[in-house]
């Protein structure tokens, strides 16, 4: 990625490895720290979104890799608390057209339980075209 942020965006998030991405699909491993918790030592469920988000992220990029996919709408259903420990996101693109794509996700625990699942709407936006307006807003 090209992205400036990005290496600091996936430590936050606790990144271990990409496990597999292929068209449409990814799946990745997040290491969840306590220092992503709050009470009784459940994950805040920002992370658990930013997880199922960057996993959908992926699954779009890796359809269109010239395009960056900003999301419009979100939905995340959370079932189970995500505890400290190695979580899983899967994310995969269930249709796609020219400027917009429908995602879907879910974060898994290391026993395969699903703690949540989500649904996104992605925008499409050329690359050149973010990185041309970041460069204007930092410059």
């Amino acid at each position: 990625m090209t992205d400036a942020v990005a290496p600091t965006l996936q430590a936050t998030l606790g990144q271990v490895r990409v496990i597999s991405s292929e068209p449409g699909r990814s799946v990745i491993e997040y290491q969840v720290g306590p220092q992503m918790c709050h009470s009784g030592g459940v994950a805040q469920g920002g992370f658990v979104c930013g997880w199922i988000d960057a996993a959908m992220a992926h699954a779009s990029i890796s359809l269109m890799p010239d395009m960056t996919p900003m999301s419009l709408e979100l939905k995340v259903s959370y079932f189970a608390p995500a505890r400290p420990g190695p979580v899983v996101a899967e994310g995969w693109i269930e249709r796609r057209g020219r400027a917009t794509c429908f995602a879907e996700g879910r974060l898994v625990d290391a026993e395969g339980k699903v703690l949540a699942k989500a649904s996104s709407t992605i925008r499409l936006i050329p690359r050149e075209a973010v990185e041309a307006s970041a460069r204007r807003a930092i410059g």
